[in-house]
């Protein structure tokens, strides 16, 4: 079984920073891509950032420029350093990984995140 604890969400003015942080732990051979998702109140869940194992990345348009997405490969690990935090930002941020050879994908508990103005 593999699981996914996040860390770092929090309460923060408009135009600060915050950075999340999550591992993955269990019987791990290789995870592929690795993502934050966020689920704003009323929204339906969405990709924030993503990194695949060798490195590219891809990030929702709302959020290029202001946020980074870094990955430990040997340490199972996704980081996501969010600056220039904006209210719309306020949101349910979840961690995610692929792990193709297990046939699943599997998913942090979420950490909120609060902007405010």
């Amino acid at each position: 079984q593999v699981q996914l604890v996040e860390s770092g969400g929090g309460l923060v003015q408009a135009g600060g920073s915050l950075r999340l942080s999550c591992a993955a732990s269990g019987i791990i051979l290789r995870i592929e891509t690795m993502g934050w998702y966020r689920q704003a109140p009323g929204k339906q869940r969405e990709l924030v950032a993503s990194i695949t194992n060798g490195g590219s990345r891809n990030y929702a348009d709302s959020v290029k420029g202001r946020f980074t997405i870094s990955r430990d490969n040997a340490k199972y690990t996704v980081a996501l350093q969010m600056n220039s935090l904006q209210p719309e930002d306020t949101a349910v941020y979840y961690c995610k990984a692929q792990l193709p050879y297990t046939g699943h994908d599997y998913w942090g508990q979420g950490t909120q995140v609060t902007v405010t103005s």
